[in-house]
């Protein structure tokens, strides 16, 4: 019940960033493994804060509904109490903050501010007066908020250095990533949220255009890595079968697109897993390879 209020499958979206920011320090012989791990709990909570705030307020809201096409919500269905939700949630972000505190140990006072608006992005997503998720924004705050921000920000506190322009890359691939998550799940959600009146992009452009959007951003992803693919080609320090992963990737990607355009409801619930799954097996790949 907890577990699915959290949205575990999801979870890989949060930690990917991290392990590719943790793989690239290593990669640049420049690893701290406190700030690592720090990195790791604050974007674990945070998402799962995020999760747990969007299945409250969207049931505050009323845009959530018994018997609903996506995952079983215990607020909803009656299974957990309104009132402990919350109270759980605050909890969960309070955890998330002791951890982006303790960062502040490996980097300059400006990640205070920082630190302060992920937190309010987690919330902003479903809550305040204009829910960014209710208004076509989603895709946008995953984006930054688990792609750019995550492996930029983790591989500065990891290392000191604010800036390099492989991990920039690796951060947008990221991003894209995490929004195809993001974007089966409002496809999949896009006749229920009509009717609630949450206008998600899907809502707002289509069915049509968010598998197009899908499919592209995959291809994307894999193209901004494109130094590390010619840096595996031509033999430099990175082992040329690192070739495999993006040619592996884009043939599940495809499966799992062809699959998107050809379901529908509940049908898609396995493939929200299955996107979120290929990111971090992708993830995992890549870094494994620059650890090596």
């Amino acid at each position: 019940m907890w577990l699915e209020c959290a949205r575990v499958r999801t979870l890989p979206v949060s930690v990917a960033g991290v392990v590719m920011a943790i793989a690239l320090a290593w990669w640049h012989d420049r690893l701290q493994w406190v700030p690592a791990v720090l990195c790791l709990v604050f974007a674990i909570m945070a998402q799962v804060a995020s999760n747990m705030a969007n299945e409250y307020f969207d049931w505050k809201a009323g845009t959530d509904k018994p018997g609903r096409s996506g995952p079983r919500r215990g607020v909803t269905e009656g299974d957990i109490r309104p009132e402990t939700l919350k109270r759980v949630t605050i909890g969960v972000l309070a955890t998330a903050a002791a951890a982006g505190c303790a960062l502040l140990c490996y980097g300059e006072w400006w990640l205070l501010p920082v630190g302060v608006v992920i937190l309010l992005a987690a919330l902003a997503y479903s809550a305040g007066p204009w829910p960014l998720s209710y208004h076509g924004l989603g895709e946008l705050m995953v984006f930054i908020f688990f792609g750019i921000v995550p492996v930029n920000l983790g591989y500065y506190v990891i290392t000191g250095t604010l800036f390099h322009p492989i991990v920039l890359l690796a951060s947008i691939t990221i991003g894209l990533m995490g929004v195809n998550v993001l974007l089966v799940n409002n496809y999949r959600d896009v006749d229920d949220d009509r009717e609630a009146g949450k206008r998600t992009s899907v809502v707002i452009f289509g069915r049509q255009p968010a598998a197009a959007a899908y499919l592209i951003n995959g291809f994307m992803a894999i193209a901004m890595l494109t130094p590390l693919w010619i840096g595996a080609y031509i033999g430099s320090a990175i082992s040329p079968w690192l070739l495999a992963v993006p040619a592996v990737y884009l043939t599940l990607h495809l499966a799992l697109w062809w699959a998107l355009i050809h379901r529908d409801g509940a049908a898609l619930n396995p493939l929200l897993g299955m996107t979120a799954t290929l990111m971090a097996t992708f993830t995992i790949a890549v870094a494994a390879f620059l650890v090596i």
